[in-house]
């Protein structure tokens, strides 16, 4: 932790140690050397006198001891009262500067508008917050572990720490202005109660869960679900895949959605494009000469998608479009209708 107050703290906490252990051979030495005791005798002695447990002395004391053991008591007081003051300060103000930082954090989760909430920072979770953030898109980590808190902190992802079954995590990671909600938990019940709750608090929430069995689908898609995910099916599936048609998913695979200069593939919504009161053509937008970008499917208002649409199919206001080109395409792309990639 390289917080200035700490370092201030920690170097107060080391003068007091080294006083301390001043302190302590000042007082061996002088009763070896007054009361000609032996080293384990003097220190008895200077740990009685220092700590004022009130054990009696090892041997009566002569007026030189007993002058000495005043100033060694004295000086034992103030040495010690110093160190115990600096230490619960330490402690106090490493608390005081967790809770200003999980303030701090809280009040840039507050900020974020349309943002993406993750719950669960387990594998699957892990993967959605790095396409995420290799995108730009704002989101928020949500996990009941204590213990992940630290690994969620040096990978510099914001997260709210609390069981995402109760309504209150729910609204202190936003999910009430988010615009969508990965559910990735691994107990397919837990993501059931959470996508139920996350969709009553909001209508309008992308919700995307996970599932481990395929009798979960169907609940998951009842309880508000708009997309339910089985990574053992998909696992499975793609692995078939490589052995009857390996060349094609090897190019799939060499795709990019996501990055600042690598993206093959670019979703994007018509009314970026142009006016859309007044529908044009996919022709009209004349996109492989202006930019050598190729229109590869077209996802309608109602959400039906077309594989591979005609030049002459009307754009409709409300609809998207999905665009395949080589990277610098799509940044050609970008400059020519001058769109901004989102970053929630």
């Amino acid at each position: 932790m390289n917080n200035p107050l700490i370092q201030i703290f920690r170097s107060k906490i080391y003068t007091s140690l080294i006083l301390l252990v001043l302190l302590m051979l000042v007082g061996v030495i002088g009763f070896m050397s007054i009361s000609d005791y032996s080293w384990v005798d003097a220190l008895y002695m200077t740990v009685i006198t220092m700590t004022t447990v009130g054990f009696g002395e090892v041997q009566p004391l002569d007026d030189d001891a007993k002058i000495f053991t005043i100033f060694l008591i004295l000086a034992s007081i103030v040495i010690v009262g110093y160190a115990i003051s600096i230490i619960t300060e330490y402690i106090l103000s490493k608390n005081d500067i967790e809770e200003i930082k999980h303030k701090k954090m809280q009040k840039r989760i507050d900020g974020y508008k349309n943002h993406v909430i993750i719950c669960g920072y387990g594998r699957n979770g892990k993967q959605a917050t790095r396409k995420l953030m290799a995108h730009n898109k704002s989101f928020v980590v949500i996990d009941k572990n204590k213990e992940v808190e630290e690994r969620l902190r040096l990978d510099g992802v914001p997260y709210v720490i609390g069981n995402a079954n109760e309504d209150e995590t729910l609204m202190l990671a936003g999910v009430d202005r988010a615009s969508s909600f990965i559910s990735a938990l691994p107990n397919d019940a837990d993501n059931l109660f959470v996508v139920l709750s996350a969709r009553q608090i909001n209508k309008n929430i992308n919700i995307i869960s996970r599932a481990s069995q395929e009798s979960s689908y169907k609940k998951l898609k009842f309880a508000g679900a708009n997309n339910v995910i089985l990574p053992d099916m998909i696992g499975g599936d793609h692995m078939a895949s490589l052995v009857v048609v390996p060349g094609l998913m090897e190019f799939i695979d060499n795709l990019s959605i996501v990055g600042e200069s690598n993206i093959n593939i670019e979703e994007i919504a018509v009314e970026k494009l142009y006016n859309s009161k007044k529908a044009r053509t996919i022709r009209d937008l004349d996109f492989r000469k202006r930019t050598g970008c190729t229109i590869i499917g077209y996802k309608d208002s109602k959400g039906e998608y077309t594989v591979n649409p005609e030049a002459e199919m009307l754009l409709e206001a409300n609809s998207r479009i999905i665009v395949l080109g080589r990277p610098e395409q799509i940044e050609e792309l970008n400059n020519a209708f001058d769109i901004e990639i989102e970053n929630g």
